[in-house]
Parts: structure tokens; C-alpha cells; sequence
């Protein structure tokens, strides 16, 4: 087994020329959901994280078992007016207008040791303001991780010289 058998491609969503890479097989199935997570984890011990931030909305089903196997907090980013209680913001560009993310100001503090996780690493401009949230709260990127990246769109040097890891790359 292989973890990319259970994601499965969805041709014009959400719109006409885009093809889709849909996790839902893989959340479906238990043994290729803890394959996943072995993965993921798999680059992760002894690297002193202590927050894990799962991107809205699919980056919340692996941030938090990534959270729980590595025995450490949960921060949700989420778009915006979504979170309760006082709020930072951090914009991006997409390739039809730009979208905002946030992120409570006490979720991460100073020097905290943040993995951010996603389901996919496209153009980067996701990844990248969720790091400029974690930066503006005084937090330290330990690694972007992904379950797919998407090698053609170059997100990655959206990035810097953070580490990066994806479980699958097409």
C-alpha cells in the first residue's frame, strides 16, 4: 500500500481547469490514514515542537493527530471571523483575487517551537502567511508539512530556507 492510492483526483473542482486532489479516501480508510501519520511523523521526533497549526479546513484532520502523537498543543488558523477571541490576520494572493487567514494572539508564544501542517503545498502563498502569523507571535518554524505537494507549482520557494516535508510529491 501506498499512501497515494487513497487520493483521488477530481477533475474541474472547485472550478473549469483545476484538478483536485481529494484526501477523503485517505481519511475514509484507517490503516492508510495511520500510514499517513507515520509519515508525517516520521521527520518529527526530537525536534523539540511544541505547537502544532493545522491550516484551514483539511490541515485540522492531520494537524491534530500530528498534535497528539507528538504529545503537544493544537493551533487552528482559520479563515476570517471564525475564531472567538482577539485575533491576528495575515493576507495572500490567490490566483483570483486574495483570501485571510488568522490566528488567536495567545496560541503561540515566544520562542515556541511551531510545526505548520497542511494537506497541500501548491503555490505557497497559504504556507507562507500562516509562517508570517506564527513569526509576528514570536514563534519558531521548525518545518512546513504537507501530505501532497505539488512540485509544478513551486510553492516551496515561497518558503525560504525553512524545512519542508511532504509525504507525497506530484
Amino acid at each position: 500500500m501506498t499512501v497515494d492510492q487513497y487520493i483521488r483526483d477530481i477533475q474541474d473542482f472547485p472550478k473549469e481547469g483545476i484538478l483536485f486532489k481529494d484526501i477523503t479516501p485517505l481519511l475514509i480508510d484507517a490503516i492508510a490514514r495511520k500510514e499517513c501519520l507515520d509519515i508525517l511523523v516520521s521527520t518529527l521526533r526530537d525536534k523539540g515542537i511544541n505547537k502544532v497549526i493545522g491550516v484551514e479546513s483539511r490541515g485540522f484532520f492531520f494537524g491534530t493527530l500530528l498534535a497528539q502523537e507528538l504529545n503537544v498543543g493544537f493551533v487552528p488558523v482559520r479563515k476570517p471571523n471564525k475564531l472567538p477571541f482577539d485575533t491576528i490576520s495575515a493576507s495572500y494572493a490567490l490566483e483570483y483575487g486574495t483570501d485571510t487567514l488568522e490566528i488567536h494572539t495567545d496560541s503561540i508564544q515566544k520562542a515556541d517551537r511551531v510545526l505548520i501542517h497542511d494537506d497541500v503545498l501548491a503555490t505557497g502563498g497559504t504556507a507562507k502567511a500562516v509562517g508570517e502569523l506564527v513569526e509576528q507571535l514570536g514563534g519558531i518554524i521548525v518545518q512546513y508539512n504537507f501530505i501532497m505537494e505539488l512540485t509544478f507549482l513551486s510553492g516551496r520557494e515561497k518558503l525560504g530556507n525553512n524545512e519542508i516535508f511532504a509525504a507525497i510529491q506530484y
